[in-house]
């Protein structure tokens, strides 16, 4: 091919160069930063939350779901955790803590996806703190959706904030209290769940709204728990010694996850899966 392409004059060169960077525009990525992804890749919240209810949960019945977090340089792992998922039964989804990315590139949210979209369930995620480095927000809500977003499943209402205070400089406006109070606030629901990826006790939580945020859970009598992620590694415990149970989730590279299974006002039975 090479020798033949030698001898083809100049003129006859320009359009087989033509042909091939039209044909392979899907392979070309002339910036890091690039935010762009395929119809068929964007706005993927929207998507699986269409898929989710399809599947309608009826009021009263058990709720069960998968939560992990930080899938961050761990692609190889995204495998693996994709076959044990889909061997548990009963799982109505999975939750993922945020730092989908290691840079915020859109390519690294695509390729985490590739994996995940291979699960028998629809995954939600909470943005984490690496997905807002460098063009990783614009990056984030075109290939998921909004950094702030609820939806109520069965007796359960889900609210996922962005709690990452350091990325903005601690400038008070995340965790969002305003939209936060708000969807606490709501009592259509019968049990509340919030999902961000920084625990309030870390020192990246912003800390002008330290208190707020957990006084504001403190005083939700619809709150089961506060799942998040960023320290790569499970724990739960109540760290504020308020009443409110904080579950953090482990990293892909860790190899576990967790099985929350939830019933009544605020039961929850909690199982560690290694896989």
């Amino acid at each position: 091919m090479r020798s033949f392409l030698q001898n083809l004059p100049v003129r006859a060169l320009l359009p087989v160069a033509a042909a091939f960077l039209f044909s392979s525009c899907d392979l070309l990525e002339f910036s890091p930063n690039d935010h762009r992804a395929p119809e068929s890749e964007r706005d993927l919240t929207e998507k699986n939350l269409a898929r989710l209810l399809q599947n309608p949960l009826p009021a009263g019945d058990t709720l069960r779901f998968v939560f992990t977090g930080d899938s961050q340089r761990f692609y190889d792992d995204a495998e693996d955790l994709v076959k044990s998922v889909n061997q548990q039964p009963g799982i109505q989804f999975m939750l993922v803590a945020g730092d989908i990315s290691d840079f915020g590139f859109a390519r690294e949210m695509r390729w985490v996806n590739d994996d995940l979209r291979k699960l028998k369930v629809p995954y939600l995620t909470v943005v984490g703190n690496h997905d807002l480095v460098g063009n990783g927000r614009k990056a984030y809500e075109a290939i998921f959706g909004p950094r702030n977003y609820s939806f109520v499943y069965g007796d359960t209402k889900f609210i996922f904030t962005d709690t990452n205070g350091r990325e903005y400089n601690f400038d008070r406006t995340a965790p969002d209290m305003t939209w936060v109070n708000k969807e606490l606030a709501d009592r259509t629901a019968r049990r509340h769940v919030i999902i961000s990826h920084v625990p309030p006790q870390d020192e990246d939580f912003d800390p002008a709204l330290r208190e707020a945020y957990a006084g504001a859970l403190r005083q939700d009598p619809r709150l089961i728990f506060e799942l998040n992620g960023h320290r790569h590694a499970f724990s739960i415990g109540e760290p504020f010694e308020d009443g409110v149970t904080y579950i953090n989730s482990s990293s892909f590279e860790s190899r576990q996850y967790v099985i929350l299974t939830v019933w009544g006002d605020k039961g929850f039975r909690l199982k560690q899966v290694t896989f």
